[in-house]
Order: C-alpha cells, then structure tokens, then sequence
C-alpha cells in the first residue's frame, strides 16, 4: 500500500518508520509544505490508499476537510478537533470517504478504556478523578485521551462529574491515572507509554484497515479487527 503522513513531528516521524517496516510506500509532508492544506489536491489524494494525520488541531480539520471532499481514506491520530466530529462525519458520508480517528492509537490505552468502564460500573458510589501527564510541548490540555476517559466513566452513572489534572513536564511520553475513591479505599489504574511507538503501530494498522473501505469509525470499534 501507499501511504501519505501528514506531519513531521515526532509521531508523524514514527508512523512513517512503521509504515515502511511494514512494507509499504510512504509520503511525508510537512506543515511547510502543506499550509492551509495546499498540498491535498484530488490529483495527489488519489495515488495514496490512506491518508495519516498528527498534525495540530488547526492544521488536521483544513487537511480532512481537503482529502474527504476527494472521498479519500483519512486516519486521524490529532487530537483536540472533536468540536467538528459531526461536521467532519457529515462531509465523508456526503463525498463516499471514510475516517478513522481515535484520542489514542494504542491498543493498550484502548485496553485501559474497557477496564475503566468496567472499574466505575463495577464500584458505585465511589469519587474519580483522572491525572494525565505529557511532555512540556504538547498543545491540549487536557488531552483527548484523559477526556474520553471522563466520557466513558460519566457514562457509568448519571451525575457523575470527573475532575482532570493534566501536568506537562519535559518528555514525557504519556501517563493517564484514573482514581476510584472511597472513605475506605483507593483504586487507581494506570497507563504509562514508555515510547511513541504504540500510537504509531495502532494507526499504520488503521490506515492498513481502512484501505479501500467507506465509512466513519472511532478507532476502538474495530481495534479487535485488526
């Protein structure tokens, strides 16, 4: 397969290395190069079987906006576009595209998210709260993964409320907590990435999944296809 990676940043770098070691062609193209999404004509778009996105938030809504218009095949790793989900959804069924997008591409993280359900449904009553750590140069806050932890634990009982921490520190890669506390006791569970890699694994998976498909999917409803 071809792929084009949209970013050079740290994770755009990774998801390029593993798309290649998987065997695969690869494109990377900076934000220099593709300002205002300039770069994702139609022409372009169409030698690629999947498009992946780490961009910035900005930068990821004007580049799937381009490339679903096309009908292509978008993975989108960016976090904190969400506000334009419905809008993003609405244009790949209007054009025949198809989007995958997830907070978090790892399959441990999206281990975590099951758990957590299972943690908060199985201890009612009980207060959460929900610490994430990342290196000093991430952009959101909280991050997307600490907020769909939020949404998944909300969801458990109605009123609850989840307070987030986020903490931005050096390098860190990221850690998210989730709290479950009691007068009586504390439960806390935990995810740490040691590296980038996992992100990068889970989405080249992804835009190997979404090859030639059409449709619109959060990434934890088919990590288990993969």
């Amino acid at each position: 397969m071809l792929f084009l990676v949209l970013g050079r940043g740290r994770t755009g770098s990774l998801v390029a290395q593993v798309a290649h070691e998987r065997g695969h062609g690869v494109r990377v193209v900076g934000e220099e190069e593709n300002r205002n999404a300039a770069a994702l004509t139609a022409p372009v778009l169409a030698g690629f079987d999947a498009v992946i996105d780490f961009t910035t938030p900005e930068a990821a809504v004007q580049n799937m906006r381009a490339c679903l218009a096309t009908g292509a095949r978008v993975v989108v790793g960016t976090t904190g576009w969400y506000a334009h989900l419905d809008d993003m959804k609405a244009l790949c069924a209007r054009r025949g595209g198809a989007l995958l997008y997830s907070t978090n591409f790892s399959v441990g993280v999206q281990a975590l998210f099951k758990v957590a359900l299972e943690l908060a449904l199985a201890a009612p009553g009980y207060r959460f709260s929900i610490t994430e750590t990342h290196h000093a140069t991430k952009k959101d806050a909280p991050s997307g993964t600490a907020l769909s932890l939020k949404k998944i634990l909300e969801s458990a009982h109605p009123g609850l409320q989840v307070e987030i921490v986020s903490k931005r520190e050096g390098e860190v890669v990221g850690i998210h907590e989730v709290e479950a506390r009691s007068d009586n006791d504390v439960l806390v569970l935990k995810h740490e990435a040691h590296s980038r890699l996992g992100f990068a694994e889970g989405a080249v998976r992804a835009a190997e999944w979404i090859a030639g498909k059409t449709g619109c999917w959060d990434f934890e409803e088919i990590v288990g296809k993969l």
